[in-house]
């Protein structure tokens, strides 16, 4: 567990680092696979129909409920690792 731990963080730290910005759509799949794996299943209320960025991160995280943490950190591992063949 420790060494998934180790990657995830690691992860974490080399997608803001990527030379161009992922779109919208990469954005909130790293987002929500992120939050998934760091807290759990979503956890709060979804935020009110003006706060469309608020609305969008939510979803992403939501779509992901039921899925195990490790799973959503070893997803979130080879999502980063594509996102650098692109982006870096």
């Amino acid at each position: 567990m420790a060494d998934l731990e180790t990657q995830f963080k690691s992860a974490a730290s080399e997608v803001t680092k990527l030379s161009k910005e992922p779109n919208n759509e990469e954005k909130l799949a790293i987002y929500g696979l992120y939050k998934q794996g760091t807290v759990g299943d979503c956890n709060t209320d979804r935020p009110n129909m003006f706060d469309l960025k608020g609305k969008a991160k939510w979803d992403a995280w939501n779509a992901l409920k039921g899925k195990s943490k490790d799973d959503a950190m070893n997803e979130y591992i080879s999502k980063v690792e594509d996102l650098k063949k692109i982006y870096a």
